[in-house]
């Protein structure tokens, strides 16, 4: 038959105790011993009894070395852990902070357009009175400096236009001046023209008036008709001026 299972209790027999003592010691040490020797681990063990006897072991009997690496390892996971508390805490109070604020700021943005002044006080009044007062101040204030900038830009492009406009009409005076000159100039040479055409043709055209036949000393000749003086080519005007 086989062991049934043992009951995990303090025995209260001191004598079996003992005993049970130093086997289990025995077992677990011969444990520690193999699982350092099969697995290639650093393995340190220490037990103290009942009476204060102290019976430890270490692989390669290198305790002072495999404390001082579990001291180092203990102390960094300490520091690391304190840091992340640390930090979460940060966090927490941080995020408590900023939820504060943006609840007054909703709450003061709500004031402001004219809802939920119930909650206010007379006090509160008029202090949410006096900074309506304030911002209106500040906004008129801005909105005459940009209208100012705008009337004062107008006034530059219309400076502008007019020194353009100004120009136009000075080129377009100095055009006009210089067609009627050239026109002017057309009409004189025109003119020039039809003097000299006039004036060579008087002298080209031969007398038509002279008889043929002599006259008689103080007497005209009978039969012979007087032909009227003609001038070819010439105008009217001329024509009188030089009958005349």
């Amino acid at each position: 038959m086989g062991r049934g299972k043992v009951q995990l209790k303090r025995i209260e027999n001191k004598i079996n105790r003992q005993v049970t003592f130093s086997k289990r010691r025995s077992g677990l040490l011969k444990k520690a011993h193999e699982i350092s020797v099969l697995c290639d681990a650093e393995v340190a063990l220490i037990i103290f009894s009942t009476k204060g006897k102290l019976c430890e072991y270490a692989t390669d009997s290198c305790m002072d070395k495999i404390l001082e690496r579990y001291e180092r390892y203990s102390y960094a996971e300490k520091v690391l852990i304190s840091a992340e508390s640390e930090t979460q805490g940060n966090w927490c109070h941080e995020y408590k902070k900023l939820k504060a604020k943006v609840e007054t700021i909703q709450k003061c943005q709500k004031h402001l357009m004219g809802e939920d002044l119930e909650t206010l006080n007379l006090k509160e009044l008029q202090q949410l009175e006096q900074q309506l007062e304030s911002s209106l101040k500040h906004i008129r204030s801005r909105k005459s400096q940009l209208m100012l900038e705008s009337i004062s830009e107008l006034q530059r492009k219309e400076r502008s236009l007019q020194e353009e406009n100004k120009a136009l009409q000075k080129e377009l005076a100095e055009k006009h001046k210089v067609h009627r000159q050239q026109v002017q100039w057309d009409q004189a040479q025109q003119q020039q023209s039809s003097s000299s055409s006039s004036s060579f043709m008087m002298r080209e055209a031969p007398p038509t008036n002279i008889s043929p036949y002599p006259a008689a000393a103080g007497g005209r000749v009978e039969g012979a008709a007087v032909q009227p003086q003609v001038r070819i080519g010439l105008p009217p005007w001329m024509l009188s001026h030089l009958s005349n």
